[in-house]
């Protein structure tokens, strides 16, 4: 324990900006983000420590609650953009029609056609209608589009 205070008391503010660099390193080759939070904390604490004169129990405190800190800023940020409701449709791409107006492809008979949706052709349900006409989105069954003449 004498060796790792004696260390911690000789390298100083140093040490904090060698483990940072370390979990950046770390970032880098483990996939996914866990090690950038603690490696910008590292960095917050090793910029601290060069302008006062904070011993090394209250740096490593200092670590510990800035890094919690960042851990919970980022699950709260990446919360909110999960929950974004301009990505709610991602996987549903017929719902992103929702409201549009089309033209039908195929002529709609006993309620089925195909409408074309930019350069995308559409099976659709709806009333009857002939090729041509215009008709609006109004939901989505699957694949399938739901349409009522306008």
């Amino acid at each position: 324990m004498q060796a790792i205070t004696s260390l911690i008391e000789h390298f100083g503010p140093w040490l904090w900006f060698a483990l940072a660099v370390a979990l950046f390193v770390m970032e880098s080759i483990v996939p996914g983000v866990h090690f950038v939070w603690f490696g910008l904390s590292a960095l917050v604490v090793g910029v601290i420590a060069l302008t006062t004169a904070l011993s090394w129990e209250w740096q490593l405190v200092a670590f510990a609650l800035i890094a919690l800190a960042a851990v919970f800023w980022v699950r709260h940020k990446s919360r909110e953009e999960s929950s974004n409701p301009d990505v709610r449709d991602l996987n549903v791409r017929g719902a992103q029609y929702i409201g549009r107006t089309v033209t039908i492809e195929d002529a709609i008979v006993n309620g089925r056609g195909k409408v074309r949706v930019g350069d995308t052709v559409w099976v659709a349900e709806g009333e009857d209608g002939p090729k041509g006409a215009n008709v609006k989105v109004t939901g989505v069954d699957g694949t399938v589009l739901v349409v009522t003449r306008i």
